[in-house]
């Protein structure tokens, strides 16, 4: 129909004519409550906003001659972080030049540190060494 016709019939129904795909030959229009649509659009976007959950990257960083009860400490925190949905880097530092030299004590904590961790999180990528620090990412586990 022309598109006279459809606004005539739009104005009789007391809706609005609302182009759908205007780009096409011929244009295609639908005849509905724009302001109606509106409001439902947006209050549909305020509830997926709602919903949304925002996934940080928590840090916990040790140094090679970490103790074992400061390494669970670190642990039962990184678990926390992970159960609560985040994303976690976990690194070592090695602060003087002779930890430099065993960069393989590094990688043994943070391997004990993702096999501890298994359970709840998946590591993203092996131990990597920057700079002075090596670190690994942990993504939490899908729940199913």
């Amino acid at each position: 129909m022309t598109s006279a016709a459809a606004f005539q019939i739009a104005v009789e129904r007391e809706l609005d004519l609302v182009k759908i795909a205007p780009g096409s030959n011929p244009p295609v229009c639908k005849i509905m409550d724009y302001g109606k649509y509106r409001f439902e659009q947006v209050k549909r976007d305020k509830e997926a906003r709602r919903n949304q959950h925002v996934s940080e990257i928590k840090e916990i960083r040790m140094t090679p001659g970490i103790g074992l009860n400061d390494f669970n400490v670190k642990l039962k925190s990184g678990i926390k972080f992970l159960q609560d949905g985040n994303r976690l880097k976990v690194a070592v530092r090695f602060r003087r030049g002779r930890e430099m030299a065993h960069t393989e004590l590094g990688e043994d904590i943070l391997k004990k540190f993702a096999d501890e961790c298994a359970e709840v999180a998946t590591m993203d990528k092996n131990p990597k060494l920057e700079g002075r620090y090596m670190s690994i990412f942990m993504s939490p586990k899908v729940k199913s």
